[in-house]
């Protein structure tokens, strides 16, 4: 018998992979392991060498850097004690190394050309003990707290004298990267309302002096060989829901490599001229190199997380059953690691049906995973929908879902009107429209799913999301009285509040819902929260207390309603964790969080019971 299942603590066998890199024969990725017991993750950066396969580790490391020469790397060490990060230099024939910065807030880390000088990239804050103060918009912004007059701060460093030789501060949110010695900034476009990450000024600064070389434009500088910035993004954008796409900046003319391809852009790097990115496709993220022609890497059913390249491209790669693991290519694909393997081994996974169906006046993909049944046997159903709404179901490993499949349910999720991965137009569909069409399209998919699967009860429908996926729960069960229980996490239910309150409201609110929020009435018609009387199914809103993005008021403002209403309703409040807590909160967080997944759908979709007791459920 196997010592492995599913349930709560799985997650935790597991070994998570992030941030490949590698530099001749070298590769570097960072190897994370929750810990329960001590409820914290660790962190090791391992270092493989493909020419004799030895490998080598650094303890409580992330954001490893190979120097250009191969010889150094770079990398961010936490000291929790006093609560700063550590750039640390080690060399790579010895592994010792020291100490060269400390700093509160460090972004971003990369070597120049010389494999001597190291561009540093954090921000800064007032930091008064007693008292935030602010004069821009937003105040805060999920996982990084309040602003407090953020600046962000540019160190160019020197590794030998262990000397900061430049220092320069520009707003929040700028980000930079070397461009030979010179430093190419981009600083979000200053208007009267701040549309971050939709324009943007682009400089160069070298030796103390700027100059600006784009203003107000909707792209953004990524990377560079020395000779050719690559740019993502667009010249101008009406919609931040527009796709990126990549350009070539030779420092005369700007130019388009893929404005023919209708699809989203995900990581992009240069190298020798040749652009290599990934791009988000039908339910897939393929890897993609461009040599003045378009050709595929790494193209199939599954994700690509990270990549990388210089004489070989390193990539993570992800399935619907497996996760990420370390493959490197030169011609042909290679596995590198198979970290999990031996507890998927022990572990039933279920693999996910395609199907596509027609909703309304499109063509939606559909997906589901059928659990263990006896011949004659029926099986309830959880419905999943995802965040976004520009985000994307398809061929990556989601746990819930193997979890929940594992214990007896029919997966359902689909990717409709507004997702990712198909066209800009597809994308755009949503806009102002919010909680129609798209919710439709999931409902139509459903149905599809049922004439499929004749095993699927019809009547045990329960549904589930984060964020946007957490509104569509919120949605579902005031317009629909096809699902009999609904967890709904970290979603909206007024969208005016969220406009005033959530860290990107004054921007993507207003894109997604309309214009003119005090007066247009779409932010009442397409709330959750003013159809609460029509929910009849009991519903568990799971929130996180530090969520800015879709903040706490929207769950607890539901909850408070529909219990004055008197219905069967739950919340349960993290005191600790961001928007994305369900996949970044501390290991017991994430343990006791899946718990109450599994049970409240075991106890309203099986089990009917009354009620949710939940000191009896931490028990169990």
């Amino acid at each position: 018998m196997s010592s492995i299942e599913w349930n709560e603590k799985t997650f935790a066998k597991f070994a998570y992979l992030s941030d490949p890199r590698t530099k001749g024969e070298l590769v570097a990725y960072v190897l994370t392991k929750a810990n329960l017991k001590d409820n914290k993750y660790e962190n090791t950066i391992v270092i493989e060498n493909l020419k004799n396969n030895a490998r080598r580790f650094i303890e409580n490391a992330t954001m490893p850097r190979i120097s250009p020469d191969g010889k150094k790397i770079a990398f961010m060490r936490a000291n929790e004690e006093k609560k700063v990060s550590e750039i640390w230099v080690a060399d790579l024939e010895t592994l010792s190394s020291k100490k060269i910065l400390e700093a509160k807030n460090i972004r971003s880390l990369e070597w120049n050309e010389d494999s001597r000088k190291l561009l540093i990239v954090g921000f800064k804050r007032r930091e008064d003990e007693d008292f935030i103060f602010e004069d821009d918009v937003p105040a805060w912004f999920d996982d990084l707290g309040f602003f407090d007059g953020e600046k962000t701060t540019f160190w160019i460093f020197d590794t030998e004298s262990e000397e900061v030789i430049e220092e320069f501060e520009k707003p929040r949110f700028s980000s930079g990267i070397w461009h030979r010695d010179k430093i190419v900034v981009n600083v979000p476009h200053r208007e009267i309302i701040p549309q971050y990450f939709k324009f943007w000024d682009i400089y160069i600064w070298e030796d103390g002096k700027e100059e600006k070389m784009f203003e107000k434009v909707s792209f953004y500088a990524v990377d560079s060989d020395g000779e050719r910035i690559l740019l993502y993004g667009k010249p101008e954008k009406k919609y931040m829901s527009e796709h990126n796409k990549l350009y070539i900046y030779d420092g005369k003319e700007v130019m388009g490599i893929l404005d023919e391809v209708d699809r989203g852009v995900g990581q992009a790097k240069i190298k020798d001229g040749k652009v290599y990115f990934t791009l988000f496709e039908e339910g897939s993220v393929n890897l993609y190199i461009w040599d003045g022609e378009i050709k595929p890497i790494a193209k199939g059913r599954h994700w690509i997380m990270g990549f990388d390249v210089d004489e070989i491209v390193v990539y993570l790669k992800e399935t619907a059953t497996r996760l990420r693991e370390l493959f490197t290519w030169d011609g042909e694909e290679k596995q590198l690691t198979d970290y999990n393997d031996p507890i998927f081994a022990k572990l039933k996974t279920f693999e996910p049906v395609h199907f596509r169906y027609k909703s309304l006046d499109l063509e939606i993909d559909g997906w589901y995973m059928k659990p263990e049944l006896k011949e004659g046997e029926k099986a309830p159903v959880i419905v999943f929908v995802h965040g976004g709404p520009k985000g994307m179901y398809g061929y990556y490993f989601k746990y819930e879902m193997q979890l929940m499949a594992a214990k007896g349910y029919y997966i359902v999720y689909v990717n409709p009107r507004g997702s990712n991965g198909y066209s800009e137009d597809f994308a755009l569909r949503v806009l102002t429209r919010t909680g129609l069409e798209d919710f439709q399209d999931i409902l139509n998919g459903i149905e599809e799913f049922l004439k499929l699967e004749p095993q699927a009860d019809r009547e045990r429908i329960g549904i589930t999301g984060i964020s946007y996926g957490g509104y569509m729960t919120n949605w579902a069960l005031t317009q629909s009285d096809l699902f009999k229980a609904g967890i709904s996490e970290n979603g909206i239910s007024y969208w005016l509040t969220s406009y005033a309150f959530s860290d990107i409201g004054l921007w993507f609110d207003k894109e997604v819902i309309g214009e003119n929020p005090l007066e247009n009435e779409n932010f009442r018609r397409l709330s959750p929260l003013f159809y609460a009387k029509n929910v009849k199914a009991p519903i568990l809103l799971i929130h996180s207390l530090e969520d800015y993005r879709c903040p706490l008021d929207q769950s607890l403002m539901f909850y408070h309603v529909l219990k004055d209403l008197g219905k069967e309703a739950y919340i349960a409040i993290f005191k600790r964790g961001a928007h994305g807590h369900s996949i970044r909160g501390q290991p017991r967080h994430r343990m006791k969080r899946y718990k109450l997944f599994v049970e409240f759908f075991e106890r309203k979709l099986k089990k009917y019971e009354e009620g949710f007791p939940i000191e009896k459920i931490l028990k169990e």
